[in-house]
């Protein structure tokens, strides 16, 4: 009897050390990800900047919707030179995603990503935490710093 003893308790505590190391093991990317990343506000901006064709400036021609997964942030009728803005967080695992469906009327229509975290946290991260869209004649433009403008989704 005296045997059992020496035997059982060693593997107690290697059953104990064993349930908490695969209590952590399923989450490491709990302590790969930044808590301040968590917190950041990305500010998402999105500018008419297509030309008026044969209608007067106070009309309508461009009209975007925007959304996630969970959150509609509503569809939006745009005169020239106005801004489409909302801000988000990152979620915990990184896959944060806002999509638009935008429309020219009687030109053009796309479904672009204006935030996807895992391509634009860090990008985005150099300005102020913003994402800055401009659509124009021949595509939806980004830029990072107000500067310097990309055509990354061409009608």
């Amino acid at each position: 009897m005296g045997n059992l003893k020496i035997i059982v308790f060693p593997m107690l505590v290697l059953a104990m050390a064993m349930a908490m190391a695969i209590s952590v093991l399923p989450y490491p990317w709990a302590v790969a990800v930044s808590e301040d990343t968590l917190f950041i506000n990305y500010h998402i901006h999105v500018v008419n900047d297509l030309p008026l064709f044969h209608s007067p400036p106070d009309v309508p021609q461009f009209y975007l919707h925007c959304k996630s997964g969970d959150r509609d942030i509503g569809d939006k009728a745009m005169l020239k030179g106005e801004d489409y803005s909302w801000d988000t967080k990152v979620n915990l695992f990184r896959t944060t995603l806002f999509f638009c469906n935008a429309r020219w009327i009687n030109y053009k229509w796309i479904r672009f990503d204006a935030f996807k975290a895992s391509r634009d946290e860090k990008r985005c991260g150099e300005y102020h935490n913003s994402c800055m869209w401009s659509v124009r004649s021949n595509g939806i433009y980004f830029s990072n710093n107000n500067a310097t403008w990309t055509n990354e989704y061409p009608w």
